[in-house]
């Protein structure tokens, strides 16, 4: 029987409610299981969710931080956002990109997307995330896929984009399959509540506004091909409780029919935009909320990376980090032409307000102080891990074998090329830490050997 993505509200709310009576043994059983990563149903995250138990929330917390040692080691991904258009017809709310905000709106032209890959690239960026607003006319299919072709020719002296994932709008099989057949990494779509009268409230007009089409966008894009999807939601629309509940019953949908759910959830928080009053929503989770969604998603699905932007402060950034997160941006421009712009201190329009605002090698010896390894990695797209091939090698603890070593070549790589003497020595040391770290001694000999050919003048190398 073909099964079609739907979200019950009423079986979300029901859930919620019936987990407010789960007792301190029932609770203890969830979070063992949670401590055997063998992920959790959506029951078993509402009695999380809801629990006021002091003593069960420090141990969620605790688990999600073992998970993520576990799991994903002390590697951290980092990627940045490339704006490439902001004309859109959508009416969202909460968005400055809103079709009725007055600004000067703009699409890049592929001179000006390989000026801003440029300096990507001289920041040390791999991979990026390409977003745009929706604009059948301004922003039409093959836009994308020129840019994206743009981006993977782009080469800036020992620089070069690996990577492209993509962030637009809900589109159609056949151009999903011209999205796979361009090669992108992880399509991205933030479903931003799954609670569909506020959806409708916030969405009042344009394509967006058709909440089934949109809730059924990683149907058509796993059934052109794309292995790889990202979810999230806008943590702030609507009650965050519902909102995990609808992450998981989608993240079940797409394993049972795909056998591969999200490779990665996406966790903004609501925060300022132009056109956008904050003061009118009352489900922004607050800090101490945020980071137990965060640590719930975590024990909920361990295998699945998920992503904090510069939306958040660098110091709830580093809380995030520890139980959770695995991917962030670094030294981000969320308008459109805004790595160019700010290299000559000039302002256009962000999509929202960025929190985080230190330069990608900022935020890598920040990163490296705190003991984690900063990883420019994209070789399981390129070597076919997607999908549920990724997810198989990630259950059965093998991912580990590969994420290390290609973490601590794209380090080597950044710091020769873009370090300063403090940032290199800083670096050598924690690659000779965490070498022997590397458990497979083939595997350790290997990366030892690339390492050398690294500094000798050797890219690209990864396994």
């Amino acid at each position: 029987m073909e099964m079609s993505m739907k979200i019950d509200t009423q079986l979300i709310e029901t859930m919620l409610e019936n987990a407010r009576g789960t007792d301190s043994r029932t609770l203890d059983e969830i979070l063992d299981r949670a401590d055997g990563m063998s992920g959790l149903s959506p029951e078993d995250v509402a009695a999380l969710l809801v629990t006021e138990s002091p003593e069960h929330i420090a141990r969620m917390f605790e688990i999600a931080g073992r998970i993520k040692e576990k799991i994903y080691g002390e590697r951290v991904v980092m990627f940045a956002p490339l704006y490439v258009c902001d004309y859109c017809v959508n009416q969202c709310v909460y968005c400055g990109y809103k079709c009725d905000n007055v600004f000067r709106r703009r699409r890049l032209t592929m001179d000006e997307v390989r000026e801003e890959a440029a300096i990507l690239e001289r920041m040390g960026h791999k991979r990026l995330a390409l977003e745009a607003g929706e604009d059948p006319v301004n922003c039409p299919i093959d836009y994308i896929l020129e840019v994206i072709r743009t981006l993977y020719e782009m080469k800036a002296d020992n620089g070069e984009i690996r990577r492209v994932n993509v962030n637009i709008a809900a589109t159609t099989v056949e151009n999903y399959a011209k999205l796979h057949e361009a090669g992108i990494g992880t399509y991205i779509l933030f479903q931003e509540t799954y609670h569909e009268p506020t959806y409708r409230r916030m969405h009042t007009a344009g394509p967006k506004s058709n909440y089934e089409y949109h809730l059924t966008a990683f149907d058509r894009a796993m059934q052109a091909g794309i292995d790889d999807v990202g979810g999230g939601v806008l943590f702030g629309l609507h009650d965050a409780n519902f909102e995990v509940l609808g992450l998981m019953l989608h993240n079940r949908h797409l394993e049972q029919k795909y056998g591969a759910g999200f490779h990665t959830i996406s966790v903004p928080r609501l925060c300022e935009a132009a056109g956008a009053d904050l003061s009118m929503y009352g489900d922004i989770p607050t800090d101490e909320r945020f980071l137990r969604i965060v640590a719930a998603i975590r024990l909920a699905v361990p295998y699945t990376g998920m992503i904090i932007s510069t939306r958040e402060s660098p110091e709830m950034r580093k809380e995030l980090i520890k139980i959770g997160i695995s991917q962030i941006s670094g030294g981000s421009s969320v308008e459109v032409g805004g790595y160019s712009l700010r290299e000559s201190s000039e302002d256009g329009g962000e999509q929202f307000e960025v929190a985080d605002k230190r330069t990608p090698s900022e935020i890598m010896t920040w990163l490296m102080d705190e003991g984690l390894v900063p990883s420019f990695c994209t070789a399981c797209y390129r070597q076919g891990r997607t999908g549920d091939r990724f997810m198989s090698l990630a259950k059965s603890g093998n991912i580990k074998n590969v994420c290390l070593p290609n973490a601590l070549m794209t380090l080597c790589e950044y710091m020769m090329d873009y370090g300063d003497d403090a940032f290199r020595a800083k670096a050598e040391a924690l690659i000779e830490k965490n070498l022997p770290k590397i458990e497979n001694d083939t595997m350790r000999e290997r990366t030892t050997a690339n390492i050398k050919k690294i500094k000798e003048g050797g890219r690209d190398l990864f396994v």
